[in-house]
């Protein structure tokens, strides 16, 4: 599967990362070592995680997707083939979002641990935290650098004016700068990130993976009404989507879908992945079935009709 370079880094990823907040959620130990077995075997390399996963499932207490991840590379032997993202600085017990110094340095290691590796490729600052000056942060991602505990680091959910502060302090400080962004982005959800942000990644050369690719699963097609919410645990969220711009979007799904033979999702993670300044959308799976959809998504080529149909529907 032919690669893509994220932003400035040594990384190169599939067009396509797995998201695996549902490990130890939704998707349990057997069913996500099957899940990443179809992953890896299909010639995707990204997995995408964080500290905070699956935390809020009852019983949990945070950690669970890094520990499942951690066992299966280490069952299957992989660590070298495969490219892990974690973040850090949601809350974990602590009672607030936390960029601290102290904080990244204790997190760090015991993401390493559930993990079992001794780096990690890509760590994110999960949330922005207001106490905490970029400085700081970035300082002490300077030091797991020096360290060897994480080979890049990068940001998830900063905006526009945010990013290009933390950059202009890296700058002026001679810290390494955030090499990555994680926004939420999809059919429905553009506005966030299509723009300034954009632009300033485009500019910047800053590598994007994007998450919510599906919208919460919305723009798999299955929620049509607030009868089928129930469809599964995470119908609840996808209420927001039920509205006028929403079955416009699934509408035209559906026709460029019927004319590729491929399912709305596959669809709708195709588009993403054309979309200027995306490296890739991150998609997670609790089946087999849904994980063979995802695999024909990061080989599906659109067209510029069709490309023209989805722009125009979520307009």
């Amino acid at each position: 599967m032919q690669k893509r370079r994220l932003g400035r880094t040594d990384l190169s990823i599939a067009p396509l990362v797995l998201g695996g907040n549902v490990f130890g959620w939704t998707a349990d130990e057997k069913t996500s070592f099957d899940l990443l077995d179809r992953f890896a075997g299909a010639g995707l390399n990204a997995i995408d995680t964080a500290d905070a996963y699956s935390r809020w499932h009852a019983g949990n207490k945070g950690g669970e997707s890094e520990t499942i991840i951690g066992k299966w590379m280490k069952s299957r032997g992989n660590r070298d083939k495969v490219i892990v993202i974690t973040k850090v600085g949601s809350d974990m017990g602590q009672g607030r979002r936390d960029l601290s110094a102290a904080y990244i340095e204790k997190a760090v290691d015991q993401s390493l641990k559930r993990l079992q590796t001794d780096v990690i490729d890509l760590y994110l600052s999960h949330w922005p935290d207001p106490a905490t000056p970029y400085e700081e942060t970035l300082g002490a991602y300077q030091s797991l650098l020096a360290k060897g505990k994480i080979r890049h680091a990068g940001c998830s959910n900063l905006d526009a004016g945010q990013l290009r502060a933390a950059l202009d302090v890296a700058s002026l400080r001679s810290l390494p700068r955030y090499e990555v962004l994680q926004p939420a982005y999809n059919l429905y959800d553009r506005s966030s990130f299509d723009g300034p942000l954009r632009d300033l990644c485009l500019a910047e050369d800053i590598g994007v993976i994007s998450y919510y690719g599906l919208a919460k699963g919305f723009l798999s097609g299955k929620y049509r009404s607030e009868a089928d919410l129930g469809k599964s645990q995470r119908g609840g969220g996808v209420k927001e989507y039920l509205n006028p711009r929403g079955m416009r979007i699934l509408s035209a799904l559906d026709a460029v879908a019927e004319r590729h033979s491929a399912t709305q999702a596959e669809v709708a993670l195709a588009w993403v992945m054309t979309r200027p300044g995306i490296t890739a959308p991150i998609a997670s799976t609790t089946t087999l079935a849904q994980m063979d959809n995802l695999v024909r998504a990061a080989s599906l080529k659109l067209g510029v009709d069709d490309m023209a149909a989805l722009d125009e529907a979520s307009a």
